[in-house]
């Protein structure tokens, strides 16, 4: 049998959870800021980035992430991005994944929304080519940016709908947000064909998913674990298989969860919840989704073959179509019969 280590860098993954600008490497960030020096509070040494990434609670990073959109200011920008995420999501075997994307932030700095669809999709068809990956858009609205951003999101979504736009989503901080308000968008995002995926009790108690399921008809959840803290909403999860997008360096980084020894992993996976692992925003946390499920393996005690459990959960929980999701499964159990059999 092979190190769990090197199980883990080989197995066939699908990532759920990833936000585009959030998966920018240090290098990619610190040539953007080098190139806007003098007008961003982004340092331009990678070495520097690392204390720029050190976030007191998650107000903070919500700042420090948005002087990190702001170096996105054109198509070119935008299609390096998209390219460069797929590239390091291929290094760690990730034949599948739903990145975040947020067109209203970029849009509303001066990026029209066709030429950044273009970008996008340009990227996505060169990624498969190139890396031999499947990336599709999950359009998420801004929460702290309001209703506005939401009908902007809605319009982009609806209007331009990229081949790669599978899923509707809401990002940004919980508190102060309430999931109802985006209801109607959420309606007609649905009603167009999209899925609904949104963020939902990372900072927030278990109202906030409860409203996300019952407001937004979420058929995934973005981190939800405050769901821990709620024995009714475990069971209602676990019997209705609803994908829970877990990301735990993210949550301590964010102040989200104390340290990563009371992170609630173990309690979701032990009500039966559909438990996927994820990254957020790798570079920004330090982290990579190798990474991930090495402090999946350790939190829940797992060995290879609840490993490939996890692996396989993503793809059960994604938007993929059956027989993409047939194929990826049938990899991951060839897999484990190869290297712990």
């Amino acid at each position: 049998m092979t190190d769990l280590p090197t199980f883990i860098a080989g197995l066939p993954k699908v990532e759920l959870h990833v936000h585009h600008v959030g998966s920018a490497s240090p290098r990619i960030v610190a040539e953007l800021a080098a190139r806007h020096e003098g007008r961003t509070p982004v340092p331009a040494d990678p070495e520097a980035l690392a204390t720029y990434f050190e976030f007191r609670d998650f107000a903070h990073f919500i700042e420090v992430y948005l002087s990190v959109v702001d170096l996105i200011r054109d198509p070119e920008d935008v299609w390096i991005l998209t390219h460069e995420v797929a590239r390091e999501l291929a290094r760690q075997q990730v034949r599948y994944a739903e990145l975040t994307i947020t067109p209203y932030s970029h849009v509303r700095r001066g990026i029209p929304a066709p030429a950044f669809c273009e970008a996008i999709e340009d990227a996505r068809k060169r990624a498969l080519a190139d890396f031999g990956i499947e990336l599709r858009w999950c359009f998420d609205i801004p929460g702290e940016a309001g209703l506005p951003a939401a009908e902007e999101t809605l319009r982009i979504a609806v209007e331009e709908r990229p081949d790669g736009l599978i899923s509707f989503g809401l990002g940004g901080p919980e508190i102060g947000v309430p999931r109802p308000q985006f209801r109607p968008y959420f309606d007609q995002a649905r009603a167009a064909g999209l899925r609904s995926a949104p963020h939902a009790g990372e900072t927030t108690g278990p109202q906030t998913i409860w409203d996300a399921l019952n407001e937004l008809g979420a058929e995934r959840i973005g981190h939800g674990i405050s769901a821990a803290q709620d024995p009714e909403l475990l069971a209602y999860l676990a019997e209705r298989q609803i994908g829970m997008e877990i990301c735990p360096t993210s949550n301590v980084r964010t102040r989200a969860v104390a340290t990563i020894d009371e992170h609630p992993l173990p309690r979701l996976v032990e009500a039966g919840l559909l438990v996927t692992i994820n990254s957020d925003d790798p570079p920004m946390f330090g982290t990579t989704l190798n990474d991930e499920y090495a402090v999946a393996a350790r939190l829940l005690g797992a060995g290879p073959e609840g490993l490939a459990g996890l692996a396989r959960n993503a793809v059960t929980a994604s938007f993929l179509d059956p027989a993409g999701k047939q194929r990826i499964t049938a990899e991951i159990n060839a897999y484990l019969a190869t290297t712990a059999g």
